[in-house]
């Protein structure tokens, strides 16, 4: 029988799924990418299921041509495309199976940074009682940086469920009845925003997107979401903006580190009392990581099998190979 080895953090999330596949054996395995190297030589195995941990070098040369890394996932950002491609390794991810889990996170994340949840049970649970004023997301104006499906989710959310005016930035037209109005320019979705979420891959054109210029944009005293990737935010621009007063509060979920460390020596975001920080959660839900561990596996069944599915593969040059 065919191997699996799925990264052990991923492994946890479905284990009862991984445990019953019928066709292939998955096992449980390091995700750093010694550890997985050395599994896959162990184990004779030429098909990986990994989740957000950047592979450069040796996992490419551990797998044999005609193998498979399956993202756990959507965000690919980890996985050297090129590389595998060079060595007749397809990549795969698993596009859709999150999308509802990360827009409900997005959506809980504006309602605590705007209610000061978290903050008011923590004084509760240490024996405080005061007044925490916040600020109802109804009537309020969202900006979503990134319109694909999940921004687009997290709209009918806000504007049906919540009743807020939704606009929307991207770089390309997008079709959603539930924007308000549409924008290329940064500066002009985000400046009348309460709330801004970010909705945006890692690519060249993204690392660092929210800069200090771009931040300076905003509206003073907007709330910053993100539970895209960390990569997409200055964490030391967006420190300061915090620190000085140009924003009330982010609510973060991801990070340029993970776990967090500061990126930058005297700028921890942990110290400043306007952020909500989480680790990576947005998609945890059973929901969502039953359907990535389905998805990835059919991903690596159908490679297998010869049919690989062109909406997970994401080094389509493969198709044209013998690999």
């Amino acid at each position: 029988m065919d191997k699996i080895l799925v990264t052990a953090t991923e492994y946890e999330k479905a284990r009862d799924f991984f445990n019953g596949v019928p066709d292939f054996q998955c096992l449980p395995v390091p995700a750093d990418e010694a550890g997985l190297s050395h599994a896959i030589r162990n184990e004779n195995a030429k098909y990986v299921i990994v989740g957000v941990e950047k592979y450069s070098s040796e996992l490419y040369d551990a797998l044999p041509r005609g193998g498979v890394i399956a993202r756990f996932g959507v965000g690919h950002d980890g996985i050297d495309k090129a590389k595998a491609s060079a060595k007749g390794i397809f990549c795969t991810n698993t596009p859709g199976t999150l999308d509802d889990a990360v827009a409900e996170c997005a959506i809980a994340l504006m309602l605590d940074a705007a209610r000061h949840i978290a903050n008011c049970a923590n004084a509760v649970r240490n024996g405080q009682w005061g007044t925490w004023k916040g600020m109802q997301l109804g009537g309020n104006t969202l900006a979503i940086i990134g319109g694909g499906h999940i921004g687009r989710k997290v709209a009918k959310i806000a504007s049906a469920g919540l009743g807020m005016k939704v606009l929307c930035y991207d770089v390309v037209p997008v079709d959603c009845p539930f924007f308000d109005e549409c924008y290329a320019d940064f500066a002009d979705a985000v400046r009348q925003a309460d709330v801004v979420s970010l909705h945006l891959p890692v690519l060249p054109t993204t690392i660092g997107f929210i800069n200090q210029e771009r931040l300076s944009c905003m509206k003073t005293g907007a709330i910053l979401v993100n539970t895209a990737r960390g990569a997409v935010v200055d964490e030391a621009a967006l420190y300061d903006a915090l620190a000085n007063g140009k924003l009330s509060c982010a609510a973060l979920d991801v990070f340029q580190n993970e776990p967090y460390t500061p990126v930058t020596p005297g700028k921890d975001l942990r110290t400043l009392p306007n952020v909500l920080m989480t680790a990576h959660i947005a998609s945890s839900t059973q929901e969502a990581c039953l359907a990535m561990a389905a998805s990835a596996v059919e991903n690596i069944r159908s490679i297998r099998n010869g049919e690989p599915q062109n909406a997970s593969l994401l080094n389509k040059v493969l198709l044209k190979q013998r690999v």
